[in-house]
């Protein structure tokens, strides 16, 4: 028996839920696979797996065999990677995890320029919101957080910005501009839900008083899950929303939408990519890490200029 090969089957019936699933991503038949699981419990003398015809799942056992299969495939993993970045050539899958957001206006905006200097590495990525990321699953994890991130997982911190407040023109023509954050109470807004209950109280922060906070109530008229769906809303007139400087630079510099409220903003941003736990970092990895944090820093410097030109 293959030990190593039974126990890529055994992690792989788990972490897709089934011998069927773990027999097409291995490209095997689920008879192979199940042979391999049963060979490594006979090895072993122990059964790993809970068999039902509806599921699978771990026995005692088998959760602790897990943990040191997934090191010992890892360590595995890194030993060939850590050969491979002795050569020149640049080459692999580099496996990306983003919320919708940072895919569609951090990560999309880089492939380009990154695939031209980098055209043996193949990028795989999975565009997912998570609670709670999978981090050890993928190359790179980007995760957008505020000032009170604090994880256990191993990041780096790529860029920081703010948060701040947008209506167009149409809308500021019909409803006004309001003059101070408690005005806000009279206006319609769009929010962004929040991970926890919803609430009446709108926290602002001004800018240029040292991050001086003040409440104030709102009665959303819409809330939305996704980005961009307020933006668009916002941008057809529906009322005054909150995104981050880059994301809003090229609307403000177009003047489809303004700036409300310079110089409250909603919060500080902070964006970072998360890294699995391992001690060797491929080259791939660092190669991206390096474009990403370089070329995001550069559009958001320049958002920030557009962002200070246009109020």
């Amino acid at each position: 028996m293959d030990r190593l090969h039974s126990m890529r089957a055994f992690q792989k019936v788990v972490d897709e839920g089934g011998f069927a699933a773990a027999a097409r991503s291995l490209d095997l038949s689920p008879a192979v696979v199940t042979r391999l699981v049963a060979d490594l419990e006979e090895h072993l003398g122990t059964r790993l797996l809970h068999r039902t015809t509806r599921r699978v799942s771990l026995t005692d056992a088998g959760e602790v065999y897990l943990d040191r299969v997934r090191q010992i495939l890892l360590d595995l993993e890194e030993a060939s990677a850590l050969v491979s970045s002795q050569t020149q050539e640049l080459a692999g899958v580099l496996r990306l995890l983003a919320p919708p957001v940072l895919a569609t206006h951090v990560l999309a905006p880089l492939v380009a320029d990154f695939r031209k200097a980098y055209p043996k590495i193949r990028l795989d990525i999975d565009v997912e919101s998570h609670r709670e990321p999978p981090v050890e699953d993928y190359d790179i994890t980007l995760i957008g957080a505020d000032a009170t991130f604090d994880s256990n997982v191993i990041a780096r911190k790529v860029i920081s910005t703010e948060g701040i407040l947008l209506a167009s023109p149409d809308y500021i023509a019909r409803r006004g501009q309001p003059a101070r954050p408690e005005d806000l109470s009279q206006h319609d807004v769009l929010r962004l839900k929040p991970s926890t209950g919803r609430t009446s109280k709108w926290r602002l922060l001004n800018a240029n008083e040292n991050d001086r906070a003040v409440e104030v109530e709102v009665q959303p008229v819409v809330w939305a899950n996704h980005n961009d769906t307020l933006m668009h809303a916002a941008l057809d007139g529906a009322g005054i929303t909150a995104t981050s400087v880059e994301l809003a630079a090229p609307l403000l510099a177009d003047g489809d939408l303004v700036r409300v409220l310079s110089p409250w903003i909603t919060n500080r941003l902070t964006m970072y990519a998360a890294l699995p736990s391992r001690k060797f970092m491929p080259r791939r990895t660092q190669v991206f890490l390096d474009h990403l944090s370089e070329q995001t820093r550069a559009r958001v410097d320049q958002a920030l200029a557009t962002c200070m030109a246009c109020g």
